[in-house]
């Protein structure tokens, strides 16, 4: 009986021998690294923003240089970080005009921006030449005088592409800008201070930014005007954005809304629209949208949708808009041919730039002043 005990004592002791040796030689679990307790932030994206022509004569009918904001602000202002395009660059040199394709805000306007909290206002568009060399560096020194940080030009190439950071509960959000064009007609050469959309340099910049933040921002000026979807230059320069590492990529310039899209965990707004601007004799060019990314940490919690109405009186919400979890399609599918909509060339001989058909009538009354 004892000898049959001993052999089931040893039996065990082996078993157990066993057990710890393989143990031993197995290669122990990586620790997960975890964000404890991860920052909340919001942040909110708008559309092109213009001070010109009827919006000019607007705001100097209201006597209140802030008025396209007074309804919209709040909403901005509630955003851990608020962005828009500045489709109008400031200069402190006339003349101002309020009829025509040169854009030229009078520093003055720049209340409404303040009052909105505005952080970031992308400098890098089509009309960001409009008031000449004096503009383009009158406008960058302005917002950052009142607290505006200019995103996607600047005093020089170097600095422009270095990009800017701002910091948010401790999470580094990274900004870089680019457009399809800087000269609106009227330039034959290039002001290197305006990035343009070269995606060679926008993956070194997005590649270099990425180590001194934590999530990189890409604003994009691109597209085709009063077209639905994007094009192909979009999708491309887009997606090259995000395989470069950018988390989020901004779209605007067709002055109405294109589809989201979420492309390898990233994602693209290709449109946001208007959000002040003139354009009333087209139902599309009145409705905008503002984008409302929220973030966990250094990753995208969620996506909302917030349509607006573009009126003489600046944009407001539109009725019962609660925030709509962004549509997404694929880059596939944008260049699909639709069975409606606007195809590019009847875009391109019905409309000049920036302006709707002049031979459709508006669609929304003009407030009583």
């Amino acid at each position: 009986m004892w000898i049959e005990r001993r052999l089931n004592v040893y039996s065990a002791v082996f078993a157990l021998l066993t057990i710890t040796l393989l143990f031993s030689c197995s290669r122990p679990a990586a620790p997960v690294k975890q964000e404890i307790n991860p920052p909340y932030n919001r942040l909110l994206f708008a559309g092109d923003v213009m001070f010109s022509r009827e919006v000019r004569r607007d705001l100097l009918a209201s006597h209140d240089p802030a008025m396209p904001f007074r309804k919209i602000a709040p909403i901005l202002r509630a955003a851990d970080i608020s962005f828009i395009n500045l489709e109008t660059p400031f200069s402190d040199q006339g003349p101002y005009y309020e009829h025509g394709l040169i854009f030229h805000a009078a520093p003055q306007f720049i209340a409404g921006l303040e009052l909105a909290h505005v952080a970031l206002a992308s400098t890098a568009n089509n009309h960001a030449r409009d008031c000449g060399p004096h503009g383009v560096m009158f406008t960058v020194n302005w917002l950052r005088a009142h607290g505006i940080q200019p995103v996607g030009s600047s005093e020089s190439a170097e600095q422009t592409h270095k990009g800017v950071v701002l910091v948010r509960k401790g999470i580094r959000f990274g900004f870089l800008g680019y457009t399809y064009d800087q000269s609106n007609g009227n330039w034959r050469d290039v002001d290197d201070r305006i990035a343009l959309t070269d995606e060679a340099a926008m993956r070194r910049d997005v590649q270099a930014l990425r180590k001194g933040c934590d999530v990189v921002i890409v604003s994009m000026h691109n597209g085709i005007e009063y077209m639905p979807r994007p094009n192909a230059k979009q999708i491309s320069f887009a997606h090259a954005a995000i395989n470069a590492g950018a988390t989020l990529v901004v779209g605007h310039h067709p002055h109405v809304t294109e589809p989201t899209e979420c492309y390898r965990g990233g994602e693209i707004f290709y449109s946001l629209g208007n959000f002040v601007f003139d354009q009333y004799q087209r139902v599309e060019t009145q409705h905008g949208e503002m984008a409302e990314v929220s973030f966990l940490g250094t990753r995208i919690f969620g996506t909302k949708i917030l349509p607006v109405r573009i009126t003489p009186s600046g944009p407001e919400l539109e009725a019962n808009a609660t925030g709509a979890d962004a549509r997404h399609q694929t880059g596939e599918e944008f260049l699909r041919p639709s069975g409606g909509g606007l195809d590019t060339a009847t875009v391109l001989r019905g409309f000049p730039k920036d302006e709707p058909p002049a031979r459709e009538k508006p669609r929304i009354s003009r407030i009583a002043r």
